[in-house]
């Protein structure tokens, strides 16, 4: 199929909620049967042009290839049949991520700190030891989890081709959440928490002067999880 068919294709079946794997499998078969009628035509006389016309007004009008697709709803992705859904649940995806965070410092808490109440400001041995790289990495983990959760929602956005609204709601939501986490780790101070550890999530600031703080880190979450989704619309809308 000529690349400027297909890719028109694809557009007009990804906008209309079209899961990106059934796209690409229906295109692949319609590639498929391009090659084959082509070669019949080919077969029967015609030269390599005339055969590739002939196949494509055979194959049909892109209108109706695509509406063929559209109209069969079990092939809508689950993102386009409900979006509000869908990115509604983007802090449990962010949730997730701290969870895996907690069960990394508890890990390093039991190795590194086993005597220690709290694995917080308990010394951890030389600066480029071990144990000090270990929860370093975690941190840059930790910090970091907004941002990852926030392109990969982007990401998903942009390949199923959905409403601004829908990824720019979830990205806030992200933004929020990561600005007011905070996690809690001492046998002292979380005698009930899973293996010592807890954490909290959208609590307003102690203070005029924390909350200010939150609003200005949830604004820099935001900024840095919303800018590959931003090129993505910029470089679609300059190739329009």
């Amino acid at each position: 199929m000529p690349k400027k068919v297909f890719d028109e294709l694809r557009e007009r079946l990804l906008q209309a909620g079209v899961a990106p794997r059934h796209v690409q499998r229906y295109l692949t078969e319609l590639a498929d049967h391009l090659t084959d009628t082509r070669a019949e035509e080919e077969r029967a006389g015609r030269s390599r042009a005339d055969a590739e016309s002939v196949a494509l007004s055979r194959l049909g009008s892109v209108d109706r290839l695509a509406q063929a697709m559209i109209d069969q709803r079990q092939f809508k992705s689950w993102c386009a049949r409900a979006p509000w859904a869908m990115f509604d649940v983007a802090p449990l995806l962010l949730a997730g991520a701290y969870f895996l965070a907690c069960m990394y410092l508890r890990c390093g808490w039991t190795i590194f700190q086993p005597g220690a109440d709290s694995p917080f400001g308990a010394p951890v041995g030389p600066m480029y030891g071990f144990g000090n790289i270990y929860f370093q990495a975690g941190k840059l983990y930790y910090s970091s989890a907004p941002i990852l959760v926030g392109w990969a929602i982007g990401f998903i956005a942009a390949r199923q081709r959905l409403k601004a609204v829908w990824p720019t709601v979830a990205l806030l939501l992200i933004a929020w959440m990561g600005a007011t986490a905070q996690i809690h780790a001492g046998r002292t101070a979380v005698p009930r928490g899973l293996g010592h550890i807890s954490m909290s999530f959208f609590g307003p600031g102690p203070s005029p002067h924390a909350v200010f703080g939150e609003l200005m880190y949830a604004a820099v979450i935001f900024s840095f999880t919303v800018l590959p989704y931003l090129i993505w619309r910029l470089q679609r809308a300059l190739s329009a």
